[in-house]
């Protein structure tokens, strides 16, 4: 059971690489997009559909003749990577339970954004945690866990990929200690449960008061999905890559003010300054912030954000 890219790469590896049988595949509905609406299946329905597999998309994971289903089809286990939340009369189907993959080390890092949140905060290592479903969402009893180390300049996009890779290899672990009947599952303790919820627009909207580190953290963690936002003499523009640089001559202390260089895209924030080094400015395709400036111009008068509002 799953939905985006995250889920579709575990899938094709259990496939092809173990001995467990893939019965079924459950996923979201078709959706309509584009100015044409066109139909589009989920990254997890078009592999399961090169696979040969049979597929489900309900509307409503509450559906009795849904569930009704799923008791036919007499799987063993569920095994759920980034998927909706099954209620209980569903995930309690099959006689081994249901497992979740999560893109954390449990219990840091509970819900729907743990890749993201983690990269904002400046962690250097997160992980993946295979555990037991039960009613509170991601407190599960845990089964496996592996660390993952995040990279000094890795973004969003980079680690979201590496981790979907590694979730495949993870998963065939668990199953099979699951096979095996060698398993201690192993309680979370709640006291050290950090959250990860879901990121709203505003969430993504930068605030030049950070220090540099956090603002670069807060660019990594964001790019290029869902995406770190502000705005540029009224316009909307997203900021896919930053880094840090040593305060400059020229700087008036004012967080979001452009530093003029010609050379470069250097905007001040709080006790520091921080170069641009990648953008997608609105209306317009990817660009450098050596692109953005010898085509846009930015001087010290402007200041990034000025009159951003909340989306």
């Amino acid at each position: 059971m799953g939905t985006p890219e995250f889920a579709r790469r575990p899938l094709e590896y259990l496939y092809k690489n173990t001995s467990h049988e893939i019965l079924a595949v459950v996923t979201g509905p078709d959706k309509r997009s584009g100015r044409g609406l066109k139909i589009i299946p989920t990254e997890v329905k078009e592999a399961a559909e090169k696979l040969d597999l049979r597929i489900f998309t309900p509307d409503s994971l509450k559906d009795p003749e849904f569930h009704a289903k799923m008791k036919q089809i007499g799987a063993d286990i569920f095994v759920v990577v980034a998927f909706r939340i099954l209620p209980e009369s569903l995930y309690t189907i099959p006689p081994r339970g249901s497992i979740n993959l999560h893109g954390s080390l449990l219990p840091k890092y509970r819900g729907a954004a743990p890749i993201n949140w983690a990269i904002i905060n400046g962690e250097t290592e997160t992980g993946l945690s295979t555990f037991f479903l039960k009613k509170s969402v991601d407190t599960g009893d845990l089964i496996y866990q592996e660390k993952v180390e995040i990279k000094p300049d890795e973004t969003f996009d980079e680690l979201y990929t590496r981790m979907s890779d590694l979730a495949g290899p993870a998963l065939e672990r668990t199953l099979d200690m699951i096979e095996s009947g060698k398993l201690a599952p192993v309680s979370q303790d709640n006291s050290l449960a950090t959250p990860a919820p879901k990121l709203s627009p505003f969430d993504c909207m930068i605030d030049w008061g950070f220090p540099p580190e956090n603002l670069v953290n807060f660019v990594r963690g964001l790019s290029s999905t869902p995406g770190a936002f502000t705005t540029f003499r009224g316009k909307k523009v997203k900021i896919l890559r930053a880094k840090k640089i040593e305060r400059l001559d020229g700087q008036k202390g004012e967080p979001g003010r452009v530093v003029k260089d010609k050379n470069r895209f250097v905007v001040e924030v709080a006790g520091g300054a921080v170069e641009i080094l990648e953008l997608v400015p609105e209306g317009k395709s990817k660009m450098t912030g050596v692109e953005f400036v010898r085509g846009y111009r930015p001087d010290d008068n402007d200041i990034m954000g000025q009159n951003q509002q909340r989306n």
